[in-house]
């Protein structure tokens, strides 16, 4: 058994300066980084723990956004007053993920670097280019109802698991990021990547890098508008088969006036296309309109034989959603009128 180096540093360049060591590994709730540790899955050599780091805040910004610090808690996250009001599309997918004991102790930044659930990763015994670059990849030609139905390559079919990730692609979240170099803002649709030929790489991380906080832009024209949807084997503690954050911005004579539409547990990443956003534009919030953006989201889809049935499920979804959304649904109403300072009607 090889020894793990603990550390928990009281100030963030202390942690930085212990997580630049060779196969060092930041911690906070660790609920999926045990378990991988457990797997063998992952091996480190030292864990940095991050609790003590003043990273848990949730605040406004001055431009009228908000904040997550990296360890605030998935469940403060979810019930916080101001993503309720401003954010009810965060919301629902946080509470749509995991367990409430999960999310009383998973982080905002751990919740980011979730890795994939495919059977093969975690099994050691069986060859997984994503875990053993180069070995090959078992799902391929093996069990793959839950894989990739997007963005696949010959080396990797998985799938990013988040809940949380989805809502936040559609809602152009910004990642900071700091290291013993500086900081630097990650783009959302930049942050998690495509496996390509390297998909033991699910992020655009430099090593050593710490997530500090997730950065929410304005987005009060969707906060009545906007659903979350996500189709898995059994009501809760399951991960998705297929899921869709869907937020639109309708004007009064029912022509939508921005859209934000994303698929998850379809790709090695949530799965955004701003060309089927840009579709609905000036289009009447409808069925006709919603079809026409699943089928421009979901070209090129391609199964692996067992796994085909998401790419209809995907595209039902998708037009769900987006109905949903235009209709407005209770929860979303209430966060409408709590920001406005208004009873619901």
């Amino acid at each position: 058994m090889n020894p793990i180096t603990f550390h928990a540093p009281q100030a963030s360049a202390e942690a930085l300066r212990q997580a630049a060591g060779a196969n060092a590994a930041f911690i906070a709730g660790g609920t999926n980084l045990i378990d991988l540790m457990k797997e063998g899955v992952m091996r480190p050599a030292a864990l940095v723990d991050i609790n003590n780091l003043p990273l848990d805040a949730i605040a406004a910004t001055a431009q009228g956004g908000l904040l997550l610090g990296a360890t605030a808690r998935n469940a403060d996250t979810a019930y916080h007053p101001l993503v309720r009001s401003r954010y009810p599309l965060l919301s629902a997918a946080i509470l749509a993920g995991a367990s409430p004991q999960i999310r009383n102790m998973a982080t905002d930044g751990g919740n980011l670097l979730q890795r994939t659930r495919c059977h093969y990763f975690y099994d050691i015994a069986v060859p997984c280019n994503k875990r053993a670059p180069g070995s090959g990849c078992s799902a391929i030609g093996g069990l793959t109802r839950q894989h990739a139905i997007l963005g696949a390559s010959e080396h990797c079919i998985a799938t990013h698991p988040s809940d949380m990730c989805v809502a936040l692609a559609a809602l152009d979240a910004v990642v900071r990021v700091s290291s013993e170099q500086g900081e630097r803002r990650i783009d959302f649709a930049d942050f998690h990547r495509l496996p390509g030929a390297n998909p033991e790489r699910d992020n655009t991380l430099l090593p050593g890098e710490l997530i500090n906080a997730i950065e929410l832009p304005p987005a009060g024209q969707f906060a009545a508008h906007s659903a979350y949807l996500k189709f898995r084997d059994r009501a809760s503690y399951a991960f998705a088969l297929v899921s869709v954050a869907a937020a639109v911005d309708i004007g009064a004579d029912g022509a939508v006036r921005a859209a934000r539409v994303a698929l998850g547990s379809v790709a090695h990443k949530p799965w955004r296309v701003p060309a089927a956003e840009e579709l609905l534009l000036g289009q009447q919030a409808g069925n006709a309109a919603f079809e026409a953006c699943a089928d421009l989201l979901l070209a090129g889809a391609r199964g692996q034989g067992q796994n085909d049935f998401k790419i209809p499920m995907a595209r039902r979804a998708v037009v769900r959603a987006l109905e949903q959304a235009a209709a407005g649904t209770i929860d979303n109403m209430h966060a409408a009128a709590d920001s406005a300072g208004k009873e619901p009607l």
